[in-house]
């Protein structure tokens, strides 16, 4: 049997340790430390960090796919609040209408053969705001106003404007009643698909003058829409 030094069993001992906490011969324990607090930093670079999920932005709602024509206009209650004559064009006078919005959109009308300036200035009506824009003889036109055509006793033209009740607010868009409330398209959309065309060959007052789609009444929150004696005429 051979006998060991006490200065050789110290350093099995010593080895033997290292061999458990898994030491380089002549390393301390604090550089094991070290060591294994650097791995673990170099690990947690290693991990990627998830990227937070961006919501989706909300686009406006489809219009379903049945969804009348007339649901694709946006009709709103306006004022005109200034009037003039078109310097060159014999029927049309240029308008500035309150309609709720940050300005007053400017619209040109051919109503100077039914129309004094006197009578259009305050006329509260009906404003088709999404059309597209158009340049009538020079003049940029932001939609349209909405009217009644008849006829009067000795046969010549009547056209009367689409007014709203004396309640309904500046800018309110219309309802109609019976039907879903209203998608409206963008001005290019209603241009492109014709929507307006499609949906003047159903709207025409009633016997009583209202304003009405196939039978389906204009209506704001303070009652119907309507013309003044027109009955059963178109409207454009």
């Amino acid at each position: 049997m051979i006998k060991m030094t006490a200065l050789e069993l110290v350093d099995d001992l010593i080895s033997d340790l290292e061999a458990r906490l898994n030491l380089a011969p002549g390393a301390s324990l604090e550089t094991k430390q070290k060591s294994d607090h650097k791995k673990q930093q170099q690990g947690k670079k290693k991990e990627k960090k998830p990227k937070p999920q961006q919501e989706k932005k909300k686009g406006a709602p489809a219009p379903p796919a049945d969804q009348p024509d007339i649901c694709k206009l946006e009709f709103k209650v306006g004022q005109i609040s200034k009037v003039w004559v078109h310097p060159d064009a014999d029927k049309l006078y240029c308008e500035e209408i309150e309609c709720g919005e940050e300005t007053p959109r400017q619209i040109a009308s051919g109503l100077r053969p039914y129309y004094t300036e006197e009578q259009m200035l305050g006329q509260r009506l009906l404003v088709v705001a999404n059309l597209k824009a158009k340049n009538l003889v020079g003049f940029k036109s932001f939609g349209m106003v909405l009217c009644a055509a008849g006829s009067n006793e000795d046969g010549s033209d009547k056209v009367e404007f689409i007014e709203p009740p004396e309640g309904a607010q500046l800018g309110e868009v219309v309802t109609f009643e019976g039907l879903p409330p209203p998608v409206p398209l963008s001005g290019s959309q209603v241009e492109k698909k014709k929507v307006f065309q499609k949906a003047m060959e159903g709207m025409k007052t009633t016997d009583e003058c209202l304003a009405a789609w196939n039978g389906h009444v204009f209506m704001t929150s303070a009652g119907p829409c309507k013309s003044q004696t027109v009955a059963g005429g178109p409207m454009r």
